[in-house]
């Protein structure tokens, strides 16, 4: 089954809204996992604006789950505290400083030199890599050629036209997805998936290992509950 790690960032967004420390970022990532979760995801930025980089420090040191940190290697700071830290897993996505959220992948052909040294400084710790791609069968092509383990495939496109005609809106990720599998890598997927898209994509995607989820999730976690909506998400995969 694909595994779901919780993107927490936003219970930081909260927090820092208000100050002091409500909600707990630390216990938000403790209880994704007793909830549930396979996996917990953070994406510092180097403004701290959500995630602060001793939140990654206590996390790591509290969960047992699988653990995933995103963000832009071309930041010193967040390599150092990747290397810190030692995460299982960290997702490099090509964020300009001060970037709301992630908007696109990496076009592995311009940056495959560039890819291949930083990639290789993650690999050397024994940290699984994962690079952010749009579904273009030429960057999945050429995140092949960067060393990486796995690509994780940008679906805001996929969102935004679900509801339109959901056949057409995946078909390019399904294809993005067989050359994936062609070329070894192992796929997961994030950006604006829901309870509404989450079950058609998983089904659809062959070789899909994990998704990411933060935004959807914690919006619905509102309304449903914490517990509830980690647990609604995991039914979506099965």
């Amino acid at each position: 089954m694909t595994k779901l790690s919780v993107n927490i960032n936003k219970f930081a967004t909260l927090r820092n809204s208000r100050g002091g420390n409500n909600p707990n970022v630390l216990k938000a990532a403790l209880d994704a996992e007793r909830f549930g979760a396979d996996g917990v995801t953070v994406h510092p930025r180097p403004d701290e604006r959500h995630i602060r980089y001793q939140d990654v420090r206590e996390i790591k040191e509290a969960i047992t789950t699988e653990f995933n940190i995103e963000g832009n290697p071309q930041e010193q700071k967040f390599v150092d505290l990747v290397l810190e830290v030692r995460p299982d897993q960290v997702t490099l996505v090509p964020d300009a400083l001060g970037q709301i959220t992630s908007n696109h992948g990496w076009d592995t052909i311009k940056n495959r030199d560039y890819l291949v040294e930083i990639i290789a400084v993650f690999k050397n710790a024994g940290i699984r890599t994962s690079i952010f791609v749009d579904p273009d069968i030429k960057m999945v092509e050429g995140a092949k050629a960067t060393g990486t383990d796995r690509i994780e495939l940008y679906t805001e496109g996929y969102a935004k036209h679900f509801h339109d005609n959901k056949e057409a809106a995946i078909r390019p990720f399904i294809t993005a997805a067989k050359a994936a599998n062609a070329a070894g890598l192992g796929i997961n997927a994030g950006h604006d998936l829901d309870l509404q898209n989450l079950k058609y994509f998983a089904q659809n995607i062959p070789g899909l290992l994990e998704v990411s989820i933060g935004h959807a999730l914690v919006c619905d976690a509102i309304y449903l509950g914490y517990e509830n909506a980690v647990q609604m998400y995991k039914r979506q995969l099965q």
